[in-house]
């Protein structure tokens, strides 16, 4: 009986560095291939159909229109545990490229990317166009983000750069990391937009601070855009712009608004002055999202104001809206929008339109 009890007593101490060193290999095989999985590039996008129709103040039609307002296809993964990348294309006119840039991103308080991505400028700039609360961004983001920019130079909102990136002051909770109190990025840019080689020997800086105070959902932000592009041989232009802005999202309720103002000149490489002119823009959103089952609704009033050359006495355009943002399933989104246009020189107008994303 004694040998016995030795014999499994044996056994078993056998057994056990056994299944420990067997359970080590099947985990160290699973994490093998989770992260061969996680290395699988990731094929996503949206398609955006819209359709606008712009009437006097009289009712009369002015214009209307159907397009593609975006067909997007993008190609994501990671290349390591702190690598990853992003290559982004629009197709709704010719194929351009949107993004394409890899990140180094060692730590939650520092990453860097390289290549071609949104400047850190402005809260509503970053939101993709698919979650926006309206059909698209504000006109005092688009005319000073570099979207359509007063100063004639970018698109897409976008550049190519080096940009810094973390979150610092972590808040734990129960269940460990909730958020970051403090979300910083700071990049160095050419300055002439999208897929556009620079012209000059400087270099655009733009950096975006912002603090959740106490609140993960409380967003304070300001970011600033100092910066300069070549008109030709002999004129440059000057484009120093700041934000100011707050936002509140819950993920049922939205409130944010925000203050975009900015100097945009012409000088020639001689101390003259050709002029500059200073805009000036601030818009205020309200959601509130009503949930029931996949399906999604939010009413949304938005006011926004926007002033190109704040010189000009009353010269500048406010757009009241009011809209419905529904999603019906969670891939397919339908905006209805309309705008009274009012300038504060001229008559009004009016603004309808309907957009309908798919993403994928």
């Amino acid at each position: 009986m004694k040998h016995n009890f030795r014999f499994f007593a044996g056994m078993l101490l056998l057994a056990i560095p056994l299944c420990i060193n067997a359970q080590n290999d099947v985990q160290q095989q699973v994490n093998e291939l989770k992260g061969k999985v996680d290395r699988m590039p990731k094929i996503s996008g949206f398609v955006q159909g819209m359709y606008q129709a712009n009437l006097s103040d009289k009712g009369e039609l002015l214009d209307n229109t159907l397009r593609m307002r975006r067909v997007r296809m993008s190609v994501e993964g990671n290349l390591s545990k702190t690598v990853s990348y992003k290559i982004q294309g629009d197709f709704s006119r010719s194929p351009m490229l949107v993004d394409a840039f890899i990140k180094y991103k060692p730590c939650r308080e520092f990453a860097i990317q390289l290549g071609q991505f949104k400047t850190p400028f402005t809260l509503e700039s970053p939101i993709n166009p698919v979650n926006l609360e309206i059909f698209d961004y504000g006109e005092s983001v688009q005319k000073l983000v570099g979207y359509s920019d007063v100063c004639g130079v970018g698109s897409l909102g976008r550049d190519l750069g080096i940009m810094a990136t973390g979150s610092l002051f972590p808040v734990e909770g129960e269940e460990g990391y909730k958020y970051s109190i403090v979300d910083y990025s700071l990049g160095v840019f050419n300055g002439n937009g999208a897929n556009q080689l620079d012209n000059n020997n400087r270099k655009d800086i733009v950096g975006r601070l912002e603090v959740h105070p106490g609140l993960k959902d409380l967003t304070l932000s300001g970011s600033y855009y100092y910066g300069r592009y070549n008109k030709d041989e002999v004129h440059y232009g000057i484009r120093n712009r700041w934000t100011a802005g707050m936002q509140y999202n819950d993920g049922k309720f939205l409130l944010r608004g925000e203050y975009i103002s900015g100097a945009t000149g012409i000088k020639t490489y001689h101390p003259e002055d050709l002029g500059y002119f200073n805009s000036n823009g601030y818009y205020g959103v309200i959601g509130y999202n009503f949930q029931a089952g996949e399906q999604k609704i939010m009413p949304v009033l938005r006011y926004e104001h926007f002033t190109k050359d704040a010189s000009i006495a009353k010269g500048g355009t406010n757009w009241y809206t009011v809209g419905i943002n529904y999603w019906p399933l969670k891939s397919v989104n339908l905006k209805l929008d309309y705008s009274l246009v009012q300038k504060e020189t001229g008559e009004n107008s009016h603004r309808m339109v309907g957009i309908l994303s798919y993403k994928f």
